[in-house]
Parts: structure tokens; sequence; C-alpha cells
């Protein structure tokens, strides 16, 4: 059966993080769980004792950034690497168990990155006023920019070991979900969303919880998007 690795960059979430772990399936019948890496991005909490504790392998990224976490994370997979790579926060505001549903698509050969979207029901009212509106004006440059059709930069989401390697990831901060976007757009390779759930996270966002973090993320964002619109 393929194998999938899930990458969890962390900041501080020992109130979440052993919740995390333990939701994610071990196995949906048609692919087989291998390894579970929790990124410690310069916690000083208890966060990377109780993920060691809970079976994930530890990796350290003591440089500050989202990107830079997820590139350690990415890095480490080459000892062994996995067929399909799944991106999770650790905050416990996705839900773990509807990683099935993002597996499915590659699976079947319809997709080789697959995003969660949070953009239906009661996941799209669990996201922050500011984050609906950071998603929904970067969907629509997306779109104007580059003629694809995104609801969301979740960072839940899936895709295949070999296609990110091929993306050729840069970003070390905020503009990592939409650099994957819209290299993958340039690309062609095959993208699609499916619906996941989302809740109030545990603890307070670095990013959407303050503003100033907010200001940079979308800040970031904007400038990804027209870097890879004029420059790229």
């Amino acid at each position: 059966m393929p194998t999938v690795s899930v990458i969890i960059p962390v900041l501080n979430e020992e109130n979440a993080i052993a919740k995390v772990i333990n939701d994610i399936p071990k196995t949906n019948g048609e692919a087989t769980l291998q390894e579970i890496i929790v990124v410690d991005n310069g916690c000083t909490d208890n966060t990377p004792t109780i993920a060691k504790r809970n079976g994930a392998r530890v990796v350290t990224e003591s440089r500050r950034g989202y990107g830079y976490a997820c590139l350690a994370g990415i890095a480490a997979l080459a000892t062994q690497p996995p067929d399909i790579v799944v991106f999770l926060d650790g905050d416990y505001s996705d839900y773990p168990t509807d990683m099935p549903q993002l597996l499915q698509p590659i699976l079947e050969n319809r997709a080789s990155l697959v995003i969660g979207a949070r953009t239906q029901g009661d996941a799209k009212k669990a996201l922050l006023p500011q984050a609906r509106f950071g998603n929904w004006l970067a969907c629509f440059l997306i779109h104007r920019f580059f003629g694809v059709r995104y609801t969301d930069l979740g960072p839940f989401r899936a895709i295949r070991y070999s296609e990110l390697l091929a993306l050729n990831m840069q970003d070390k901060t905020f503009g990592w979900t939409v650099e994957m976007q819209l290299k993958a757009a340039k690309r062609g390779i095959p993208v699609c969303e499916v619906p996941v759930r989302y809740r109030k996270r545990i603890g307070t966002s670095k990013i959407t919880g303050t503003f100033t973090g907010t200001l940079k993320a979308g800040y970031k964002i904007l400038t990804t998007l027209f870097y890879h619109r004029f420059f790229a």
C-alpha cells in the first residue's frame, strides 16, 4: 500500500499536540501511515517531549517561520521517503480524522495535490473574520492572475512526495501555502479541494490571533502572489 508521512510544524502547542497525533489514522485500508514528524520551531514549553511520548519523531528548526518548519520536515523525509506527504497544524483546529478524504483523490489518481477546504458550513464559521477575508482575497487574485480557482489556502493538505520535491518550495514564512498552490497551478499539477471540518484552535493563533501577525501574513501572501505573477 502507498505510504504516508505527516509533517506537523509546532510552536508551543503542549495542550494540543497529543490530541493531534493520536487522532491521525494509522491506515484507511488503502494507505499506511509511515511516520509522524513534529517540527519544533522554537518551542519553550513541553510540546517536543509530549510529541515524542506519543510516538512522533521530533525535528528541530530554530529559525522561526512556518515555511522554515515545513522545509525542515521535508528534509527529514529523505532517509525514508513516503509516497504521500500530509501537512497538518498542531493546534487541533483541523480534524486529523479527515485525512482519508484528503488522500482519496491521490489514491484514485485524480489529483497530486489536495487542499483541505474550510470554506463550508461550520468550518467556515470557525475561521476568524480576518482569515476568511484573507482567503477570499488571495483566492480571487490567484484566479485573476493564473486562471485557477481555489476557495482556501488551508494548511491541511496532501501531496505526492515526488511532486512536492518538483515544486522546489522556497518560502520560509507565511507565504508557504500560497506558494505551493501557485507553483502547482503554473506546473499544471492536478489539484483538487475536498471539504474538511474545522474548529476553534486550542490556545491563541500566532498569526491571525494577533494584529501584527495578521498584517505580516497578509503582506507576505500578497507579495508572494505578485512575485510569482510578474517576476518568477
